[in-house]
């Protein structure tokens, strides 16, 4: 395989860096990298037919990925579906919503998306160590292919991280830490080592490729929808990087004639009312967001008090016409139990916020009636058995039946 990446830049002064060689964030302002290919020659080499006939996983858009050889990290990871929700839609007020479930991916989440092309690509750079903060899923996923590609992986997580992600990030084997504080005090301990100790720091942002894993979401959509865009993208941000990696995707997809330029969809990011720095900057005007104070919520996976990405996630949300709304964390469960009981769905807390999001914009207006709302739940519920809502069973004593019920007689 030839790959066709060209170069890495910098997301906020341009600068370039080689690609074929380590680099984590620009060495003048320390903002993001950007991998760039040459898209003349990617639209030469493959066409959509083509993609579409390779195996249903996110490798089919290697083209557009940025390994150099064929040997690819992977746990099997499938196009995810896109499931009609008109049961949940009708409750929520979005007639035309569909869910993008990527808990069916390896690990459980859409992480796996991020560390299936990260971890396939440090290694290709002779990495033997990596390390990374997590509030959330990532720790585990970057475990579980750090562990299939035979790496030392060092995973740092707030004291407050879900028990069940710190034991699944323990069972594939990384070295696992707990700290108090937040995923940024978290961020600093494995800056601190990386720098002391020469590892490959794979924070959110701190390495080009995890991204690139990220942004398959978007190619994965718009070949779902018949290489079209809906009218809204709902998506949960803490770090921000798929909502980041599916803006870069269309901007590539249409560069390469796959999406008409005319395709847009205006990006929403959902945070919560206890973490909503990105909301914040966004209501204010502002280029950037300011760290929040004291992140509180249960939905760990956007409990991210600043996000070294937040400048591009602004700028996404604001060229594609969108919004970045807050729901609170009561919300955030009713619409748990809500897409559970509707649709038997188990989303994470995060989805639940994206479609509590949806739900909020649809009764102001900003969604219309007839508009195509796509929601990203980016985790099985599963991962977060302590929080799922229900209601308590009832315990039956010997020869007990259940009572009669409204429930029992609709069945």
């Amino acid at each position: 395989m030839t790959g066709f990446a060209t170069h890495v830049e910098c997301a906020r002064c341009n600068t370039d860096y080689p690609v074929d060689q380590i680099a984590q964030v620009c060495k003048l302002d320390g903002g993001p990298l950007l991998v760039r290919y040459d898209l003349t020659r990617v639209r030469a080499a493959v066409t959509r037919e083509a993609v579409t006939a390779r195996p249903a996983t996110l490798w089919r858009y290697r083209e557009l990925l940025p390994m150099t050889g064929e040997s690819i990290v992977t746990l099997g990871e499938p196009v995810t579906p896109l499931d009609e929700a008109p049961r949940l839609g009708a409750a929520l007020g979005v007639p035309r919503l569909r869910v993008k479930d990527e808990g069916l991916l390896p690990t459980g989440t859409f992480k796996a998306r991020g560390a299936a092309v990260g971890v396939t690509r440090a290694r290709e750079l002779g990495v033997t160590v990596l390390a990374l903060p997590t509030a959330g899923n990532a720790g585990a996923a970057w475990a579980a292919y750090g562990a299939r590609a035979g790496l030392r992986v060092v995973v740092v997580m707030p004291e407050t991280t879900p028990e069940v992600i710190v034991r699944e990030t323990s069972a594939y084997g990384a070295e696992t830490y707990l700290v108090p504080g937040s995923i940024a005090d978290a961020g600093k301990v494995v800056r601190q080592a990386c720098d002391r100790y020469g590892w490959y720091d794979a924070s959110t942002l701190r390495e080009p490729y995890r991204i690139e894993g990220k942004k398959t979401m978007g190619f994965e959509l718009a070949e779902q929808l018949g290489w079209r865009l809906p009218e809204v993208i709902v998506y949960p941000t803490g770090g921000g990087v798929g909502l980041i990696g599916m803006w870069k995707a269309f901007q590539e997809l249409r560069a390469i004639g796959w999406l008409a330029q005319s395709a847009k969809t205006r990006f929403v990011a959902a945070q919560s009312t206890g973490c909503a720095p990105i909301v914040r900057a966004f209501e204010e005007g502002w280029d950037e967001s300011e760290a929040w104070p004291d992140p509180r919520t249960f939905a760990a996976g956007i409990r991210v008090p600043k996000a070294l990405g937040d400048f591009i996630v602004l700028k996404a949300l604001r060229e594609s016409g969108g919004t970045a709304v807050a729901v609170s964390d009561d919300d955030i469960r009713a619409t748990m139990r809500a897409a559970g009981e509707a649709e038997g769905m188990l989303v994470c807390p995060e989805g639940a916020a994206a479609l509590a999001a949806a739900e909020g914009l649809r009764r102001d207006g900003w969604i219309g009636e007839d508009e195509q709302v796509v929601v990203f739940n980016t985790g099985t519920g599963l991962k977060y058995a302590e929080s799922l809502p229900g209601a308590t069973p009832r315990r039956l004593g010997a020869n007990e039946l259940p009572e009669e019920s409204a429930a029992l007689r609709r069945a």
